[in-house]
């Protein structure tokens, strides 16, 4: 199935609707601050930029005639003059001022998706490696406040794994972000391989964001705003996980990282089901749930809000912590979709959690995870 222009608009406008400041917790009641002060940083680990160069691009795609599967990219992130447009490409300003009204500590900072994965080869290889210089140059420029992600180019992985290298070696970043699939394909196909080997060896995880869902899945997902956050970006992520773990990813590489935000798209939930169907028992690579704790790390990113009138994100978190674990949690905010940083400061402030867990998802597992030092 594709998406005609209005469609794609119409989802456009829904999803700027529940990514912007009417996203749940930006305009509640402010929470109570905690009685004892956080003695140590937060980190938020899913902060996105876009570079002035592919802003434009994504602006000359969204003008096209042909069809386009990732509405996410139109109109907000290129709007001139647009809130989102602005705080996208902002470094040094807007951003450092909420983190310092928030008391955010520091931002890990990632390529917006779709990234340059919907561009040609060449391009996406070239646009991948300036914004990658660009988030370098941030880092240089607030080094206490910004770590990054360094973008990849999956559709030319020996051009994708050379950028790793580089990435790790020359800039100093801390890992990779993958927007899901790449021309419909995901990690699962062995001609990624060599981009999931470079990860392992370098030792830096790969944070896997959604994405709107590939056109083998896009057909149940054209009513409303189903194809994005609502729901579709979950179900693109927990798909890709699973198909990785039954291609035998993580057997063939046992010490691979992954990340996935949004409290684990809902997988942490379903551990039980996925054993009891797969059924695999004891075998070599272990069963769904040991993999998903030892390979798989979760974030926080836009589901974790202070909401005075919806507590709904504490006990999926509390769910969370129960079943893969707090050493596999970390917190984030998911900036600037989520407009303001202080509902995700309040929500993991006053969760109702351990003190040693919270030190854990604020800053303790970050700093493991993604070397931040």
């Amino acid at each position: 199935m594709s998406i005609d222009r209005r469609t794609l608009i119409q989802s456009s406008s829904l999803l700027a609707a529940g990514a912007g400041a009417a996203m749940l917790g930006d305009s509640a009641e402010a929470a109570p601050r905690s009685k004892q002060p956080i003695g140590y940083p937060r980190i938020a680990t899913e902060e996105a930029f876009i570079t002035p160069e592919l802003r434009k691009i994504y602006a000359t795609l969204g003008e096209a005639t042909w069809d386009i599967e990732d509405p996410v990219i139109m109109p907000r992130q290129t709007e001139s003059g647009g809130q989102l447009a602005e705080d996208l490409v902002d470094f040094d300003h807007q951003r450092l001022r909420q983190m310092d009204e928030a008391g955010v500590s520091m931002h890990l900072l990632s390529l917006t998706c779709p990234g340059v994965q919907i561009l040609r080869p060449d391009i996406a290889v070239a646009m991948a490696r300036l914004a990658n210089d660009q988030l370098a140059a941030a880092i240089q420029r607030h080094p206490t406040r910004y770590r990054g992600l360094a973008a990849l180019a999956p559709q030319d992985p020996k051009a994708a794994v050379i950028e790793m290298e580089r990435a790790i070696n020359t800039l100093k970043l801390n890992g990779f972000i993958i927007n899901s699939h790449t021309n419909n394909e995901y990690l699962d196909d062995k001609k990624y391989w060599p981009i999931l080997e470079a990860a392992e060896h370098l030792d830096r995880p790969i944070y896997i964001h959604p994405r709107t869902p590939s056109v083998w899945l896009t057909q149940p997902f054209d009513v409303g705003p189903m194809a994005g956050p609502f729901w579709g970006y979950g179900t693109e992520v927990s798909v890709h996980v699973m198909r990785m773990f039954l291609a035998g990813v993580f057997d063939r590489f046992p010490k691979l990282r992954i990340v996935i935000g949004h409290l684990g798209e809902t997988i942490p939930y379903y551990l039980w089901r996925c054993d009891w169907a797969l059924n695999r028992g004891a075998k070599p690579g272990g069963s769904f749930s040991e993999v998903f704790r030892r390979n798989v790390a979760i974030t926080t990113s836009g589901a974790g809000l202070y909401d005075s009138a919806n507590a709904s994100a504490v006990p999926a978190l509390k769910c969370a912590i129960e079943a893969i674990g707090a050493d596999n949690i970390m917190w984030a905010i998911d900036y600037p979709y989520v407009a303001k940083m202080k509902p995700a400061v309040d929500f993991l402030d006053q969760a109702d959690i351990s003190d040693q867990d919270r030190e854990k998802i604020y800053h303790l597992n970050a700093k493991r995870i993604f070397k931040i030092t």
